[in-house]
């Protein structure tokens, strides 16, 4: 019995090496993107996400917690606007803040998590006319502290936020395609 104690403790510590060790060889910063073609000019698109006010039409993590506490402050649109929110565990607590907006072709984000954990990156909106259509591209970038690492040895981060950036992507191709 003793024996079988000691393989299965001497198992886990293999184990939780091989996790520290993968960790560690994970990237300092991550990069998740996703693109859609619209159908719609920029200045269709552009003022449904240079307002926050204006996500609950087609920004996926409106859906997930529709109970969830928001507050806007700061500017009603572009810089300085400023949307929290406070939710269940499927989206958490935080603040995002509009750092930059250039009409119509670009949004850039300050978003700081504070549930369920602490994290802070740059979102960018960016808006490309292609003849009659635009592509926007949903962009997120960040650190990624150790601790994190060990996160995304189990779990892709691209897999996660992108499903919700080609959710909230498709959405807003409905919405703008009106």
């Amino acid at each position: 019995m003793l024996k079988v104690i000691g393989i299965i403790v001497a198992a886990l510590l293999v184990a939780v090496a091989v996790v520290l060790v993968l960790a560690a060889t994970k990237p300092d910063r991550f990069h998740v993107e996703r693109t859609v073609s619209i159908k719609a000019p920029p200045e269709r698109i552009f003022p449904l996400i240079n307002d926050f006010r204006s996500w609950s039409g087609w920004s996926p993590y409106e859906k997930k917690d529709p109970a969830m506490k928001r507050a806007f402050s700061g500017a009603a649109a572009g810089k300085g606007a400023v949307y929290e929110w406070d939710g269940d565990r499927n989206v958490g607590s935080g603040r995002i803040e509009i750092a930059d907006a250039s009409p119509p072709s670009k949004v850039t984000i300050k978003l700081d998590m504070i549930k369920p954990f602490d994290a802070h990156n740059i979102v960018e909106f960016t808006l490309e006319p292609r003849g009659e259509a635009t592509n926007v591209t949903w962009a997120m970038n960040g650190q990624v502290p150790y601790l994190a690492k060990i996160v995304h040895v189990i779990f892709n981060m691209d897999r996660m936020v992108g499903k919700d950036f080609e959710t909230g992507l498709a959405n807003l191709k409905t919405l703008a395609e009106k």
